[in-house]
């Protein structure tokens, strides 16, 4: 059981409020199928890298924050995320497709991440 004194931030997604794993079940923006255990640490990837990204503390995100109004996210840092995600997940991320829905919010940046990684050979 979590202790319900830890921030929800630092609470394994699993374990946080429904309201904050709305999209947890849905299908990657464009419909892509998303598996749920990666969406999970990529959701708490995104969580723990996006204040080192940003180079300032984060009080309070959630999955449902938008990432460019809630969280000020630019495009740079963006980039800068993707790239800190695929070595903290230690995967490769297909961002050809990548689109503004994808970058909506949290939640929808840890789907798309869960639906595009590119398999090793």
């Amino acid at each position: 059981m979590t202790d319900p004194t830890t921030p929800p931030n630092d609470r394994p997604a699993a374990d946080r409020p429904a309201a904050d794993r709305a999209d947890a079940d849905r299908p990657a923006a464009d419909g892509t199928a998303v598996d749920p255990e990666l969406r999970g640490r990529a959701l708490d990837g995104i969580l723990l890298l996006l204040p080192r990204v940003l180079k300032r503390d984060l009080p309070d995100v959630t999955e449902n924050a938008c990432l460019f109004d809630d969280v000020g996210l630019t495009s740079a840092a963006t980039l800068e995320l993707i790239l800190e995600l695929e070595d903290h997940l230690d995967v490769q991320i297909d961002v050809e497709g990548i689109d503004q829905d994808d970058l909506r919010s949290v939640g929808t940046l840890a789907g798309f991440v869960a639906g595009h990684v590119i398999a090793e050979d």
